[in-house]
């Protein structure tokens, strides 16, 4: 058994919160904000993200970051990725050599194009940084349909010990080394997921949305190769995996947030009515820096960028990346000879 903390009380976190409740941890739930752990406490359930899932009584919950990160072997962070860095560096001076911190959010950080777990090895250096993602959305893991998911560290022993706190009946882990291919793969299906659901606000069909997960992958996957990730990673769950359900799912705050501007909502109007955080519009100016900074060609991400930001029509959106110029489909592939 574990001594864990979930540093985050929104849906993921709860969610993992319960998972490891479930395989016997001991496991106590920080949140910033005092209403949100008077809400747990007194409901059993986080009514607003995940309601009618209750939490077990034996979890803890708090509102002091000291209490949550000491004594502690694994700290999960699971706010979302725009508060990573503030969040690390309140937890910092409580945080002792060896402690593991898995990532659990999906982000870039805009100003800097860092990872988040690039992000907490900067700030509590003392820490084992890992991370955890693939297709997992918190309202299917909550009430225990089965998961599998991937844990990530340049550690092998530190992405085992993640697997082993987490990994259960429903809730499958695997490991990995390529924790760079896992954090691409992770945030920018996100913005990817903003272009399918807008296509689906824009009322086009599967057709439309097979090109874009298709082509999105084909994206991230020049970007992730370049920066030196690894293409399995990239078919695998954190790739295609993640980006599919996150393009396809009725749980998808992206996938809603696109299909409202596809619909003509601003960007500004399509979050304050998901009423969650969308990560992909946060990710959005993150992909397009990366991509220019490594000198990658991301139609859909320079797209989804100037309706996001410049006002860009969905619709004309879509019509520019239909009519770009002709090309192959894979420019590696060779012809063979003509006669």
């Amino acid at each position: 058994m574990a001594k864990v903390s979930v540093i985050g009380a929104g849906s993921w976190g709860t969610a993992l919160a319960l998972v490891l409740h479930k395989n016997g941890n001991e496991v106590t739930i920080w949140s910033i904000m005092e209403e949100e752990i008077a809400m747990l406490r007194e409901k059993g359930e986080h009514v607003d993200k995940l309601p009618g899932i209750k939490l077990a009584k034996e979890i803890a919950l708090t509102t002091d970051l000291k209490e949550a990160v000491e004594g502690k072997d694994y700290l999960i962070l699971a706010v979302p990725s725009v508060f990573t860095r503030s969040t690390a560096k309140s937890m910092a001076p409580y945080v002792t050599e060896g402690q593991v911190i898995v990532c659990v959010a999906k982000g870039i950080e805009e100003h800097t194009l860092m990872t988040l777990s690039d992000i907490v090895k900067q700030e509590i250096p003392l820490a084992e940084a890992a991370v955890m993602c693939g297709p997992s959305h918190a309202e299917e893991v909550g009430i225990g349909l089965p998961t599998t998911v991937v844990a990530g560290s340049y550690k092998k022993s530190i992405a085992e010990g993640v697997q082993d706190i987490f990994m259960n009946q429903v809730f499958r882990v695997y490991t990995s080394p390529d924790v760079l291919g896992m954090e691409l793969g992770g945030a920018l299906k996100n913005v990817i997921a903003l272009a399918a659901g807008m296509a689906d606000g824009l009322g086009y069909g599967d057709n439309t949305k097979a090109a874009l997960i298709t082509r999105g992958i084909l994206e991230i996957g020049r970007l992730a190769l370049k920066m030196g990730a690894s293409y399995e990673t990239l078919s695998g769950l954190t790739g295609i995996g993640d980006l599919i359900v996150t393009c396809e799912s009725k749980h998808s705050r992206n996938r809603k947030a696109g299909m409202l501007i596809g619909q003509g909502y601003t960007m500004q109007q399509a979050m304050d009515e998901v009423k969650m955080v969308v990560e992909g519009v946060y990710s959005a100016k993150a992909a397009m820096g990366l991509a220019q900074k490594y000198d990658v060609d991301m139609p859909i991400i320079e797209e989804i960028n100037q309706v996001l930001f410049e006002g860009k029509p969905a619709k004309e959106a879509v019509t520019e990346l239909m009519l770009r110029d002709k090309r192959a489909e894979h420019s590696n592939l060779m012809w063979p000879a003509e006669a």
